[in-house]
């Protein structure tokens, strides 16, 4: 997938991180802005920009390799990880502390920081992370007009439809410009349930992302986003991220006990994967979703490989 969206998508995913790395990536910015997906940070190895086609090093001089050379990187240090980790919270750790127990922290314009380090435990809780050690930034996408061939071929939506695809394949972004094209052009009252903010990319109630006129539910956890939306809404359909969560599946019985359609994404890079998880196999027993798309790897994100009636996949 490539549109103009994508411009300047990476130089607003780097401007996140310290000075010492984002100088040494903004003169690499026109050859990764269309191809980086992540950007990988660990305390005392290379710095590490994982891109559709490879996977990069930065050498010590500005250059990028393939294969880490001894002696030649640039080594990420612990000063790196701790500015760049206060530049994501905006430097407001405190005020993020409900997504950094998570493990992320979403950025301006809906990029993500997954983060690791050490857990703090209390009552058998993690309630905190220290001594953090690893940060990786996943880009933000926004390709309009992506999902449109899907939705020719979806046709007329007489049920849920559930996205499934790997890490990095493209569901995030499809399942957004969905959102836009029903909202906008087939005239549907969309809920667009945005737990982790990388949906529509709200800062300070501002969208970052067009997601076109959906209602935007953003930071709430789904299961009672979508129990809102449904009493006071008044959606044809909800639209959310990640599902597969235990809280999921009532949730989404109510939703579609009431009328309304689900169109959600799970990680599942195949039908076996897909029927092996046990949430949402019983997920599947509510007959929220009547289609299952697969997309492809993160080679090629955002190709639908496969449509699938759910009866065949889990039996009718």
């Amino acid at each position: 997938m490539t549109s103009i969206e994508d411009k300047g998508r990476f130089i607003q995913a780097i401007k996140c991180l310290c000075p010492s790395i984002c100088k040494r990536l903004y003169p690499l910015s026109e050859r990764l802005e269309n191809s980086a997906q992540e950007i990988r940070l660990r305390i005392n190895r290379p710095l590490c920009i994982v891109c559709t086609d490879n996977t990069y090093y930065v050498t010590s001089n500005g250059g990028l390799t393939s294969t880490p050379i001894d002696g030649s990187m640039y080594l990420v240090t612990r000063a790196d990880i701790a500015d760049t980790f206060q530049n994501i919270c905006n430097y407001s750790v405190y005020t993020r502390q409900n997504e950094i127990i998570n493990g992320f922290v979403t950025m301006f314009g809906g990029h993500r920081a997954g983060i690791s380090g050490t857990a703090v435990v209390n009552n058998g809780k993690i309630v905190n992370i220290r001594d953090i050690s690893s940060i990786n930034i996943r880009i933000a996408r926004e390709h309009k007009g992506c999902a449109k061939q899907l939705l020719d071929r979806l046709g007329k939506l007489r049920g849920g439809v559930l996205i499934c695809g790997a890490p990095c394949s493209g569901k995030t972004t499809v399942l957004r410009d969905m959102a836009r094209i029903l909202s906008m052009q087939c005239g549907k009252n969309v809920s667009l349930i945005d737990e982790r903010g990388e949906l529509a990319g709200a800062v300070s109630g501002v969208f970052r992302n067009d997601v076109g006129m959906c209602d935007v539910y953003d930071s709430y956890k789904k299961s009672e986003a979508m129990m809102q939306a449904v009493r006071s809404m008044a959606p044809d359909i909800i639209i959310c991220d990640e599902i597969g969560a235990a809280d999921d599946i009532e949730a989404i019985e109510h939703t579609v006990n009431s009328g309304v359609i689900v169109i959600a994404t799970v990680h599942a890079a195949n039908e076996y994967e897909l029927k092996h998880k046990e949430n949402i196999r019983r997920i599947f027993k509510t007959g929220a979703f009547s289609k299952v798309v697969f997309l492809s790897d993160k080679k090629t994100p955002g190709k639908v490989v496969k449509i699938s009636e759910a009866g065949d996949i889990f039996g009718s």
